[in-house]
């Protein structure tokens, strides 16, 4: 069990940065439900890795031994190195618990004051007097389209209309929820962070599509997202309509990258991948979900079978 419960831990090492790049070459929308899932599939296979490396060794306590009714402790190898590598995995997994509970309860607040900023209208678009260029998408029932005074002061009426398109794309799409997926995943293991760029961008990039096709016109929905972003990145200090971290912004990620997507003028900044090496490419990240899967499963039935081995029962019947 020990081996195939090592490679949860060591397949995002290798999944991560082929998800990478199968995400770079497929459509946004695609893009982002690619990285997110991989983003799940590893974090809960590494997680269930970290458990199934704890049990053998906690089954050295005597409380666990009778709550499991084990005649004796899990054979998992020499009993040194299985309680050493209990603890170690015990103490990632207190740390994981509490870093994702200080996250979920910092998102929750950081979404419930930025509704108290912005009112409490179930208006689809909320507007806040502040000077600063500012507007994202902020989630919620209903969900609102924050924007400033001074970012509707920045655009022209067909721009404002394309920014509302993209942020409303956002709410539609509930972008918020595969980007909060993909930041807690990114806490369960240290390779998933590198994640979370592509997928911000690929969510952006879904968003700037639906926006350009709302309003019948490419090159406007990009001179929309150029000019905020050019607006809000021009004013020094923070917006009394603080943004939360898990929600989207017209104005985020790298702009000139999607501008020139939106004008068909943009590389993707990497070199292109030849059909038979995204094949290659595609096919190794799927090995390696597949894997990670797989042997945590495969290590949940070796526990299984030793916990009852250490009952005294038949693993056969």
């Amino acid at each position: 069990m020990t081996y195939l419960v090592l490679i949860p831990l060591l397949m995002p090492f290798l999944a991560a940065p082929a998800a990478c790049r199968v995400a770079a070459v497929l459509p946004p929308r695609r893009a982002a439900w690619l990285l997110t899932a991989a983003a799940l599939v590893l974090a809960v296979s590494s997680s269930a890795a970290l458990v199934l490396l704890v049990v053998p060794g906690a089954s050295y306590l005597p409380a666990v031994a009778v709550l499991g009714e084990l005649a004796e402790p899990l054979t998992a190898g020499p009993p040194p190195v299985t309680i050493a590598l209990a603890l170690v995995a015990g103490a990632l997994l207190v740390w994981r618990t509490a870093a994702l509970t200080a996250a979920a309860r910092r998102d929750r607040a950081e979404l419930r004051r930025a509704r108290t900023v912005t009112g409490g209208t179930d208006d689809e678009l909320a507007v806040v007097r502040d000077d600063r260029p500012d507007a994202y998408a902020l989630p919620g029932r209903p969900g609102r389209i924050v924007v400033t005074t001074g970012m509707l002061r920045a655009l022209e009426p067909p721009e404002r209309e394309a920014l509302f398109a993209h942020e409303r794309a956002h709410l539609r799409g509930r972008h918020h929820v595969l980007l909060a997926a993909a930041e807690l995943a990114a806490l369960c293991h240290p390779a998933l962070r590198a994640l979370r760029e592509p997928l911000g961008y690929a969510l952006e990039r879904a968003a700037d599509e639906a926006a350009a096709a709302a309003v019948g016109d490419r090159r406007l929905a990009a001179r929309a997202i150029g000019r905020a972003a050019l607006a809000a990145r021009g004013v020094p200090g923070l917006s009394v309509a603080v943004r939360p971290r898990t929600v989207l912004a017209a104005t985020a990620g790298p702009v000139p990258r999607r501008v020139a997507a939106l004008l068909g003028t943009g590389a993707s900044g990497r070199p292109a991948l030849t059909p038979r090496t995204r094949r290659l490419v595609a096919g190794a990240l799927l090995v390696c979900l597949t894997l990670s899967g797989v042997s945590a499963v495969g290590a949940a039935s070796d526990l299984h079978t030793h916990i009852e081995i250490a009952q005294g029962e038949n693993p056969e019947r």
